[in-house]
C-alpha cells in the first residue's frame, strides 16, 4: 500500500514539469496540451485526485483520461514517472527554468544547452556576462542584456508565475480601453483574453479593434504616455510593455470578421479546441477569421460574437464561462446559467476600519460602501484586536452610526481565528450578540489535511459561526491554498448551514471558480464580500462577482443578493 498520497497541487507540479521537459525534448504540441490540460484539472479538482486514479475513477475528470490516471497511479505507487526518468536522462532538470526565462523558450533553451553546455540559470547568467550568447544565430548583445537584466531582478512570487493578477491587470486594460474609444480612431474595441474571461491572473493583455485607419490606431497606441517599451508594431498590429511592466497586444481587426476574432482571442484554448472540434463533427471548419462550409465552400463571418455562437448553433455564452467545463453543451441545449451580475449584490458581509487593521474609520468605510450603493455591510474587525473593551466601544458606535445612517444599515460583525484545535478566539456569549460572525484560519497552514478539515468542521459546528472566511487560505503567486477535505467541508456546511465565502480581494480570489462552482451545486450558500481593509478596495466587489460567474453562480445561489431581512431568516441561529 502506498504511503502518504501526493497532493493534487504535487500531482499538477508533475504533469507540468513532465510538459516542460517533453517540450524541450521536442515533442508534438497536442501532447503537450493534453498533460498541460490535465494538470490544470488536477490542481482545481474539489477531492483528492490520487484517491481516485487507486479506485479508476479519474478519468470521470475531464480531461484525464486511461492513460494520465495510469500515470497518476505510477506516481503513487513508486513516487516517480517513468517517462519522468527518461527525460532526466536526456536532458539537465535545470533546463526547464533557462527555458522560462522571458525571451527565450524550448528551442533556445536546447540551443544553449547543446552549443554552450548551459544547464541551469546559474550557466545562462555567467555565458551572458561573458558574452558567450551573441556567438550562437538569433541571440545578440541585446539578447544577453535584457537576459541579465531579468536575471537581476528581485526574485518574486509574480515573477515566477509570470501572470499578473486580475485587479492589477483589468484596470489598466479599461484604461487603454477608454483612451482608444475616447481617440475617435476605433469604430469597436474591446478587451479580450484572459482578463475578458476574467481569469485570477492574466499574462499578456489583449485588446481587439476595428478602424477606418488601422495604421493610425496602431500609432496611437504605441505613443502613449504610459507606454515604456515598444515591442513590435505594424499596419494592423502592435505590442507594448507598460511602465508597470505589462504587456498589451492590440489588433485591429477586419469589422466583418469582428465577432470571429474576438471570440478566438477571448478563448480559452481548451474552449476553441472543444468548439472547433464540434464544427467539424458538422461539417463547417472555424478558424479565427471565418466558418467555412466543407460542403458549400462558403464562408460565413460575423460581426458580432452573437452570430458567430447562433450560426454555430449556441447560445451566446459569457466569457467568463469559455473554459470548456460543460458551457457548450448547456449553450446548444439552452440550459446556461443566467450568471449573477454585480448589480445583484445589496451588500457586503466583511469589512475592515481602523478599529483593527483597517486603514480608514468606521465612518469612512460605511459612508464609501453607502455611494456604491450597497443597502449594508457587516464591520468584521478582527477579534483579537477588539479585546480589553474595545468591542464594546465599537459597538456603541456601530449602533449611533446606524442610527444615524438612512439608507444603509451599519451591521456589527468580527472575525475570528480558527485556532489549531479548532476552537474560536472569542467567548460564546460575546459571538452571541454580534449581528454576523466570520471564522476565518489565518495561521497553521502547514497542518495535515485531516486536522485542517476537521478545525473548519469544528467552526461550522459553531452556533454563531455565519460563515467560513477566505476557506482555503491560498494568497495568489505567494502561498497555495492548504489542504482540505472540500467534500467533508461541503458536508459540514450543508450539515450545519453555515455559508462559505468567495473573498473579493485580489491576491485571494478565495473560493477559487470549481470549488464555488462545487459549493453551489452542493447546496451551500456563497457569500461573495470585499475583505476591504482601504475604501478603494470595495470596488473589489467586482472580482468577487466575477470569480462567481466563472463558477456558473446565479444570483439565486449567492446569500447577499438579497436583503439583510432575508439572510437574517436563512442563518442558522
Amino acid at each position: 500500500m502506498p504511503g502518504k498520497l501526493p497532493t493534487n497541487a504535487e500531482l499538477a507540479e508533475r504533469f507540468e514539469l513532465l510538459a516542460d521537459m517533453l517540450e524541450l525534448d521536442g515533442a508534438d504540441a497536442f501532447r503537450l496540451a493534453a498533460y498541460r490540460r490535465a494538470a490544470a484539472r488536477i490542481r482545481e479538482s474539489a477531492v483528492p485526485v490520487a484517491q481516485l486514479a487507486l479506485d479508476g475513477k479519474a478519468t470521470r475528470l475531464s480531461g484525464i483520461g486511461a492513460t494520465i490516471e495510469g500515470k497518476i497511479v505510477e506516481v503513487v505507487e513508486t513516487d516517480d514517472m517513468k517517462a519522468l526518468a527518461k527525460l532526466r536522462a536526456k536532458l539537465p532538470p535545470g533546463l526547464v527554468e533557462v527555458m522560462h526565462v522571458p525571451g527565450l523558450g524550448p528551442k533556445t533553451a536546447r540551443k544553449l544547452w547543446a552549443e554552450l553546455g548551459v544547464e541551469s540559470v546559474d550557466d545562462l547568467r555567467a555565458a551572458a556576462e561573458q558574452e558567450r550568447l551573441r556567438a550562437l544565430p538569433g541571440l545578440g548583445a541585446k539578447t544577453e542584456e535584457k537576459v541579465l537584466e531579468v536575471l537581476a531582478r528581485p526574485a518574486s512570487a509574480s515573477a515566477s508565475t509570470g501572470r499578473t493578477l486580475l485587479g492589477r491587470a483589468l484596470p489598466a486594460v479599461r484604461r487603454a480601453v477608454e483612451e482608444i474609444e475616447a481617440s475617435g480612431l476605433a469604430e469597436r474595441v474591446s478587451e479580450a483574453g484572459s482578463v475578458r474571461r476574467r481569469r485570477e491572473t492574466t499574462k499578456d493583455l489583449d485588446l481587439i479593434a476595428t478602424a477606418n485607419d488601422p495604421p493610425g490606431l496602431t500609432a496611437f497606441f504605441v505613443d502613449r504616455p504610459w507606454v515604456a517599451e515598444v515591442v513590435a508594431r505594424g499596419p494592423t498590429k502592435a505590442t507594448v510593455v507598460s511602465h508597470e511592466g505589462l504587456r498589451f497586444d492590440l489588433r485591429v481587426v477586419p469589422p466583418e470578421s469582428y465577432g470571429n476574432l474576438l471570440q478566438h482571442f477571448t478563448g480559452s484554448k481548451d474552449h476553441n479546441v472543444a468548439l472547433r472540434e464540434d464544427a467539424v463533427r458538422r461539417g463547417l471548419s472555424v478558424s479565427e477569421y471565418g466558418v467555412l462550409g466543407v460542403e458549400s465552400g462558403e464562408t460565413f463571418h460575423a460581426a458580432d460574437e452573437e452570430e458567430l455562437y447562433a450560426h454555430l448553433g449556441y447560445v451566446w455564452i459569457p466569457p467568463e464561462l469559455r473554459e470548456n467545463r460543460g458551457e457548450l453543451e448547456a449553450a446548444r441545449e439552452g440550459t446556461l446559467p443566467q450568471l449573477v451580475e454585480l448589480a445583484d449584490l445589496k451588500g457586503d458581509l466583511h469589512m475592515h476600519t481602523d478599529w483593527s487593521d483597517g486603514r480608514a474609520t468606521l465612518e469612512e468605510m460605511t459612508f464609501a460602501a453607502k455611494e456604491r450603493g450597497r443597502k449594508y455591510v457587516a464591520i468584521c474587525d478582527h477579534a483579537r484586536r477588539l479585546k480589553d473593551g474595545r468591542l464594546e466601544r465599537q459597538t456603541e458606535a456601530i449602533a449611533e452610526l446606524d442610527e444615524r445612517l438612512s439608507g444603509i444599515r451599519v451591521l456589527a460583525g468580527v472575525e475570528v481565528d480558527i485556532r489549531a484545535d479548532g476552537s474560536l478566539d472569542f467567548p460564546d456569549e460575546v459571538l452571541a450578540g454580534r449581528d454576523w460572525v466570520m471564522a476565518s484560519i489565518h495561521s497553521g497552514f502547514d497542518q495535515p489535511r485531516e486536522r485542517l478539515t476537521e478545525r473548519l468542521a469544528a467552526a461550522m459546528e459553531h452556533p454563531h459561526v455565519d460563515c467560513i472566511g477566505h476557506p482555503t487560505g491560498r494568497k495568489i503567486n505567494r502561498r497555495p491554498p492548504y489542504e482540505l477535505d472540500f467534500e467533508r467541508v461541503l458536508e459540514k456546511a450543508l450539515e450545519t448551514g453555515t455559508f462559505l465565502e468567495i473573498n473579493a480581494q485580489p491576491d485571494r480570489l478565495d473560493l477559487t471558480d470549481t470549488l464555488a462552482r462545487a459549493a453551489a451545486e452542493a447546496g451551500v450558500g456563497v457569500v461573495v464580500s470585499t475583505d476591504a481593509h482601504r475604501i478603494h478596495e470595495l470596488d473589489n466587489l467586482e472580482l468577487g462577482v466575477a470569480q462567481a460567474r466563472r463558477g456558473w453562480l446565479t444570483a439565486e445561489q449567492v446569500v447577499n443578493t438579497r436583503s439583510w431581512a432575508e439572510i437574517k431568516r436563512m442563518r442558522k441561529r
